[in-house]
Order: C-alpha cells, then structure tokens, then sequence
C-alpha cells in the first residue's frame, strides 16, 4: 500500500477512535458519574497523532510543487 493512503487510514481511524472517546465521556458525565480526571486526558493522544497526520496531508500538495511534481487541471 502506498505510504500516502496508509496515512489516511490511519487518519480516518484516529477520528473514529477520537470521537468515540469523547462521546463516551459525555455519556459518562450525562448518566451522573464524574469520571476519574485521567479520563479527561485520555482524547488527547489520539488527537496528537491526528494532528500529526492532518498536518502530513495538508502538505502533500505543497510538497509535490516543491519536488516539481505534477500539477492539479486548476494550475495548468
């Protein structure tokens, strides 16, 4: 698998994993219960490494331009 498309793989499961994370502690705090303050931490690396990851693919166009690579129909 091309290493582009592996990153977005693993960018669409962060985002799955990140979002369930944070609904899971919404319910946990909407039934009453105050979860342990660890709890509140946990979304945070899933977020890093989407932030990584976004932050990866925001850059592949401009780096393709840098390496003089192919240009999108809209530049031509």
């Amino acid at each position: 698998m091309n290493w582009s498309l592996w990153i977005r793989q693993v960018h669409r499961w962060l985002s799955i994993i990140f979002t369930a994370v944070v609904v899971g502690i919404f319910v946990m705090l909407g039934a009453g219960k105050e979860p342990a303050e660890w709890v509140y931490f946990v979304p945070l690396f899933p977020l890093a490494l989407l932030m990584l990851t976004g932050l990866y693919m925001f850059m592949l166009p401009y780096a393709s331009r840098w390496r003089g690579g192919r240009r999108t129909s809209a530049q031509e």
